[in-house]
């Protein structure tokens, strides 16, 4: 049972503890693991965020001035500059490393979906070994709609607007091929924010696109330590998927060790109540295979 979800550092401002952003001490990559295993999982992916990395700046910086709100633009920049502070190099060697050293881990990367430099992304993200990618949305246009700082938005734009405009790119990113998992598909609702009615819609066509572009959605316990109090995705939409035939993966979106694999049993529980008894496992290299789902209430 694989955690295909977790980061080496946490977003600024970050904890007094922990080693700065971009290096990796001894003991630091194993923590991580420690605690994951120690709650079931077998196998940890590393996803670190795409947009943190100094080597995509070239192909991404001033995304944020596409946008046409002047306080969104700002906060999106200060944020971005903010948290560009890792290195490809560093990163990758520190995963590789310990795999080396006989951890169960795989090497991944989120990739930030930002449309208007997806090819740029991904000629970039070639010349590296990476074992999976998760795919995420957490900017809509200049909005960073998951950071505490502009939850106002929200209510500016209203929420309906909010998860349609959100949604769009969600679907987009499904189908663009350059990724395995959707990562958090409906992080939208994090603060709580809900549409007065359940947007089916929205969903139906996400899961179509999902299923066009042949790749897996993450649940994710993320959401449960968020105002929202639920996993990614919602339950309506987790059946939606199943039925529909998209496999999953499990994720803690952890950004600190004792967040690793965080309330798996709870996922997983929650994965079997929407019908799922399968879930994706990444080989090194890239190979995926579906493996047993396990019952927490049977071991």
């Amino acid at each position: 049972m694989g955690d295909y979800h977790v980061h080496l550092h946490p977003h600024e401002p970050r904890p007094e503890h922990g080693p700065p952003p971009g290096e990796y001490p001894p003991g630091h990559v194993d923590a991580f693991v420690e605690r994951a295993l120690s709650r079931g999982a077998t196998e940890v992916g590393f996803t670190e965020h795409l947009y943190r990395f100094v080597e995509f700046a070239p192909a991404i910086e001033g995304f944020w001035a596409e946008g046409a709100r002047q306080d969104l633009t700002e906060q999106s920049r200060q944020m971005y500059y903010d948290e560009l502070n890792l290195h490809l190099d560093r990163y990758v060697e520190a995963v590789t490393g310990a795999r080396d050293r006989g951890l169960p881990v795989r090497l991944g990367m989120e990739v930030d979906w930002f449309p208007a430099h997806a090819d740029r992304i991904a000629d970039i993200l070639a010349q590296y070994p990476f074992d999976f990618l998760v795919g995420s949305v957490h900017w809509v246009g200049e909005w960073a709609l998951d950071h505490p700082a502009v939850t106002y938005e929200y209510e500016r734009r209203g929420v309906r607007r909010a998860y349609e405009d959100y949604f769009a790119l969600v679907t987009e990113l499904a189908e663009a091929g350059l990724v395995q998992v959707l990562g958090h598909a409906d992080v939208v609702k994090k603060f709580g924010h809900r549409c007065e009615q359940e947007p089916v819609d929205l969903y139906e066509r996400l899961v179509a696109a999902v299923v066009r572009g042949g790749i897996a959605i993450e649940v994710n316990s993320a959401g449960l330590r968020k105002r929202i109090a639920e996993p990614y995705p919602a339950p309506t939409l987790l059946r939606m998927f199943h039925a529909a035939g998209v496999p999953i993966t499990l994720a803690s979106d952890a950004h600190e060790p004792h967040e690793a694999a965080d309330r798996f049993d709870d996922i997983t529980r929650y994965a079997r109540a929407a019908g799922y008894r399968e879930q994706l496992a990444f080989a090194v290299g890239g190979a995926a295979r579906l493996v047993p789902l396990s019952d927490p209430d049977v071991r």
